[in-house]
């Protein structure tokens, strides 16, 4: 059928890989299965349209720093640590947001290196899951794989960390493990997981208990009877498990999915595979048919940043049930989301309402229409608009910039290049620029020729001619480029070198 995988008629890669996930699960029966590494495949493929205006195609909603001071992306690495080091991390993404991930993993000189599964489009859990465990296969077919959403909430790091440990256990007694989060509200944002009777295993403290049933998200008036019965838990969306089992599980329950990925095990090309792939959740797709799922109820805070109105799960009202962030003045607002950013912002009588304002775009809506900001990013596409894919301030790893105006054949910006730190070596094929130090000092290659430009200096790059600009000293640089020609858009660039390895 159109849309799904389709199992290839030579089935002679099938079979090699069948043949190892029958070796290892064998030995798993047989009780010899060995003690195997735990892994992270973080899923960060998603753009969080929900969470716009701060979420961006080139800033995605998982590298944005919504609680704390670092982003959340981060945060979900770090909280690993030390039990799943960096290096023993999977990002499983696409190809432009891998660069966008890889350069935001090198700022502020805190390097992490993961390794990268790279989708080539978005096909929803299961081809993504699929995908991270064929390659932790390629490298060890022993390893355990935690599955890890890139844009939660976990402020409790040594807690979860815990709750992992158990969950590394059970996964390697052959179970698919999930983790339910013990309710503390009738939430109806959340997918819920039904716990079986009685439990089948205790570890280190936590419980193991069958799964009865995963559970959609409810009316508020089911979810008040799932938190008065017990023995239901909020979906985390966390899976541990064996890579050699989940690979079972995929030739049991999607074996088209399962000969594709035989193929990738094998070399051959993922884009094929999944141009032929069905957009499958992991839970539709092999948790709700699978035998032995157990859920372990844990009980670290925990929060899912879908939408801006999970953000009350995440950060603790003040006493009128407002969260207010930014240069933001209120007068009787109440259980209402408001942030500032620039602009000072002023509120009066707001009940039940986010507003979002940022320097190029504000978000006004009522709190239970929050779902809806996604078909917003939608129409903004459909006009043309960028103000889905761009912020006004964009940044990069030697710093950022700032779009002050744009018009008809010109640009300018504000760049702040970090204390040593330069851009690449480039040419325009369309545009020329004009550069003026505002702040610090500039070292400018320009063809053959590099010269130092101070303060209130200026210098010309004309179209099509190499240049670097970099920053010599301990203090920031900033400059004020206008940009001149018929095409002034970033594209417009051709790299020779680059400290950051962009193409």
């Amino acid at each position: 059928m159109p849309g799904r995988f389709i199992k290839p008629e030579n089935s002679a890669m099938e079979d090699s890989m069948t043949k190892k996930v029958n070796a290892a699960a064998n030995s798993r029966k047989g009780g010899k299965a060995s003690k195997g590494k735990l892994y992270a495949a973080i899923l960060a493929g998603g753009v969080g349209s929900r969470f716009w205006p701060l979420s961006r195609e080139t800033t995605p909603k998982q590298l944005l720093k919504v609680v704390g001071d670092e982003s959340l992306l981060r945060a979900t690495i770090r909280r690993l640590h030390p039990l799943v080091p960096a290096e023993r991390a999977l990002i499983v993404t696409s190809a432009k947001q891998a660069e966008l991930i890889r350069l935001h993993l090198m700022y502020d000189g805190k390097a992490m290196n993961p390794g990268y599964v790279i989708e080539p489009e978005g096909k929803n859990t299961a081809p993504a899951i699929g995908l991270a465990a064929v390659e932790l296969y390629r490298k060890d077919p022993g390893a355990v794989m935690a599955v890890l959403p890139s844009d939660h909430i976990i402020e409790d790091s040594g807690a979860f960390r815990r709750a992992l440990r158990a969950g590394h256990m059970a996964a390697l007694d052959g179970h698919l493990v999930t983790f339910g989060i013990k309710p503390t509200s009738p939430a109806t944002g959340f997918g819920y997981i039904k716990a079986g009777a009685g439990r089948l295993k205790k570890i280190d403290g936590f419980e193991v208990r069958k799964v009865g049933s995963f559970v959609e998200k409810p009316d508020i008036k089911k979810a008040r009877a799932y938190l008065k019965a017990g023995g239901y838990f909020w979906n985390s969306g966390i899976l541990l498990c064996r890579v050699d089992r989940i690979l079972e599980e995929f030739k049991a329950h999607m074996p088209g999915l399962y000969g594709e990925l035989a193929g990738v095990l094998d070399g051959k090309d993922v884009a094929g595979a999944y141009e032929r792939a069905e957009a499958v959740s992991i839970d539709y797709g092999i948790l709700e048919k699978a035998d032995d799922v157990v859920v372990i109820p844990a009980s670290f805070p925990w929060s899912d940043m879908g939408t801006w109105s999970s953000f009350s799960d995440a950060v603790r009202p003040d006493g009128q049930g407002n969260i207010i962030r930014g240069r933001v003045v209120d007068i009787g607002s109440k259980d209402s989301i408001i942030f500032g950013c620039d602009r000072a912002v002023a509120t009066i009588g707001l009940d039940n309402v986010i507003l979002v304002d940022t320097p190029d775009a504000t978000l006004v809506c009522p709190k239970e229409r929050a779902q809806e900001v996604k078909e917003v990013v939608g129409l903004l596409k459909k006009k043309g608009y960028t103000e889905h894919e761009y912020h006004r301030t964009v940044e990069r790893p030697w710093g950022s910039y700032t779009l002050l105006e744009k018009g008809n054949g010109y640009k300018i910006k504000k760049i702040c290049v970090g204390p040593r730190r330069r851009l690449s070596l480039q040419a325009h094929g369309r545009r020329s620029e004009h550069w003026v130090v505002i702040a610090g000092m500039a070292r400018v290659q320009r063809g053959e020729e590099t010269v130092d430009v101070a303060v209130n200096q200026s210098t010309y790059i004309p179209r099509g001619v190499k240049h670097r600009l970099e920053n010599p000293l301990d203090e920031m640089l900033e400059i004020i480029e206008v940009q001149t020609g018929g095409y002034v858009e970033e594209d417009d660039i051709v790299r020779f070198d680059d400290d950051f390895e962009r193409r």
